[in-house]
């Protein structure tokens, strides 16, 4: 048990102090972020929203994020990632505590889209930021690290987020999810000082391409579009399953969700450290994690059983943990050749569209022709993602070989 423990904690070994920092900011901005799984509940329960003006709202936060990551990559560019952490960060706190005094569908649809516009300017950011105070070797897991902190904070989140809706009331999410934004801000201007911090990879191009003219990454940010539909139903969908289907109330959801933070924040970064040395590339790890999100969508029809559930959660967390640590690895070394902010700002757009069609369609697809058949659905969408995947694996691995040829010749 002594030297698994001590394994475990080398997989840490050799990250900056900044990317600590980074992981830290991040833990407390997410541990806060507990409204985002509770929100499709909250307009149901709490507004007395119906399933279909739900379904908009949903869409409203995937409108917003598109537009915030776009936003996001532009400002990254132009005024660098710190100032557009510090001033997303601080700017989110504030809408996230008025958000709660909005009660109609109209206000709400605009709140939701003001508050995700803001928000999500800070991730394009965050990668570029990841990325310039991680050595080359270490970006996997420097990526690993920030997803647990993200996971464990997510783990905390809903579990305490049931426990605030069942001891007060749904307000109290958002006067959290405030506090813990500008709590986070106040963190990062103090130990995130750009003057003091130190880079470690400073990417500098003359002549950068653009990622609008990369197919290859744009073929792939199609796919990760698609992985986001599938994967976001956990997020809206999946939470009024649990409850009209299965009966739990607020707390066991929770706690269910809060077990997939718990198992990343256990698993993933021995995981990646493993995975880094296998012989498997970025893509078809990717792949393997999309097929099996599809699938613990497919087994929640094969019983009636309660104890699916965990099992589907089991099988959905191990695809996260594979497929987004390694597709975000795909994106950063892409976006070496090209503008960082806006390669980063398109790999974070792809799951903000992602948040546009997939809350909606899930939602309305359960409404209108039942959760087995929108699970059945999202599974097929799920193995489309995997094909697109092993499809693009292919030809990158063919035009890498042709091109050693070349060079031979």
């Amino acid at each position: 048990m002594k030297l698994l423990f001590k394994n475990y904690l080398n997989t840490f070994k050799g990250l900056s102090e900044e990317i600590w920092w980074l992981a830290l900011i991040t833990l407390i901005n997410r541990a806060g972020t507990m409204v985002i799984p509770f929100l499709s509940l909250y307009l149901k329960e709490d507004l007395e929203f119906s399933v279909g003006d739900v379904a908009w709202v949903m869409t409203a936060f995937g409108l917003g994020s598109v537009a915030g990551s776009w936003l996001g990559g532009k400002l990254t560019d132009q005024i660098g990632y710190y100032q557009v952490m510090v001033r997303s960060l601080l700017a989110t706190g504030f809408l996230f505590i008025a958000l709660q005094f909005l009660n109609t569908f109209a206000l709400i649809c605009v709140g939701i889209f003001l508050v995700m516009l803001v928000a999500d300017t800070f991730r394009p950011a965050m990668f570029v930021a990841l990325s310039a105070y991680s050595k080359p070797e270490n970006k996997i897991r420097s990526l690993t690290l920030i997803r647990l902190a993200i996971n464990l904070g997510f783990s905390a989140g809903p579990a305490i987020g049931g426990l605030i809706i069942t001891g007060l009331s749904y307000s109290g999410l958002f006067w959290v999810d405030g506090i813990t934004c500008i709590i986070a801000t106040l963190l990062m201007i103090k130990v995130l000082n750009p003057k003091k911090a130190k880079i470690m990879d400073q990417i500098e191009n003359d002549h950068p391409d653009s990622a609008y003219k990369d197919k290859a990454y744009l073929i792939f940010l199609v796919a990760m579009a698609l992985f986001g539909i599938v994967f976001l139903q956990y997020f809206s969908t999946i939470t009024i399953y649990y409850k009209d289907v299965h009966s739990l109330d607020e707390l066991e959801i929770g706690l269910l969700l809060g077990l997939n933070g718990f198992l990343i924040f256990i698993f993933e970064m021995p995981l990646i450290k493993w995975l880094e040395n296998s012989k498997y590339t970025k893509l078809g790890l990717v792949f393997f994690g999309a097929v099996l999100t599809g699938i613990s969508f497919l087994i929640l029809n094969l019983t009636s059983w309660s104890g699916v559930l965990v099992l589907g959660m089991l099988l959905m967390t191990v695809g996260e943990m594979v497929a987004f640590p390694f597709s975000n690895s795909f994106a950063i070394d892409r976006a070496k050749k090209g503008n960082q902010g806006e390669y980063m700002a398109l790999y974070s757009m792809s799951f903000s569209i992602a948040h546009i069609f997939g809350h909606n369609a899930g939602l309305q697809m359960s409404a209108k022709l039942g959760y087995d058949n929108t699970w059945y659905i999202i599974t097929v969408i799920a193995f489309v993602c995997a094909v697109i995947l092993f499809i693009l694996k292919q030809h990158l691995k063919r035009k890498k070989t042709n091109k050693s040829i070349a060079i031979i010749q």
